[in-house]
């Protein structure tokens, strides 16, 4: 049976690729906004409030191009329906990780998606280095809420 220490380290290290996917992504996400003649104040208020990513890149074309806001709402709530599909696979593993099954639902994405695939449900440390690299991602998104997210993780890292 491995240590919190092991799992930490392997759920870290198995993070490490989508952290570094977040900065470039953001990076990029930023400049198109920029060239699209958007103040850096939309930027900021689009990642506090939108989810997707892919979406933002998507939402960029639709404001540059006056697209209604109903477009807007149903292409949002399709590329968003994605996450949902994710965590039906998940369901029983977040089922036995007891209160932590809501944030593992909520913070399921493409990234978090692949990397818990290579995750076996075999123990309880296998479903806490599936919380960690939830975690960890979570807290390198590329949002400027980032300091809440931290603080919602850290108060939930506790396996009692």
């Amino acid at each position: 049976m491995q240590g919190v220490k092991d799992v930490t380290k392997q759920a870290f290290i198995k993070s490490i690729p989508i952290m570094c996917s977040y900065v470039f992504v953001s990076m990029a996400y930023g400049m198109m906004m920029e060239n699209a003649g958007f103040a850096w104040y939309y930027s900021l208020f689009t990642s506090l409030t939108v989810y997707t990513g892919a979406f933002q890149f998507v939402l960029i074309t639709f404001l540059s191009s006056g697209a209604s806001i109903v477009t807007i709402a149903v292409t949002a709530l399709l590329m968003n329906s994605r996450q949902s599909f994710y965590s039906l696979l998940f369901l029983e593993t977040f089922r036995k990780m007891g209160r932590k099954k809501l944030y593992m639902i909520h913070t399921m994405t493409d990234e978090t998606y692949a990397v818990n695939c290579t995750i076996e449900d075999k123990d309880e440390n296998s479903r806490k280095e599936m919380f960690l690299v939830a975690f960890f991602s979570r807290c390198s998104r590329r949002d400027p809420s980032k300091k809440w997210n931290h603080r919602l993780c850290v108060k939930n890292v506790c396996w009692n």
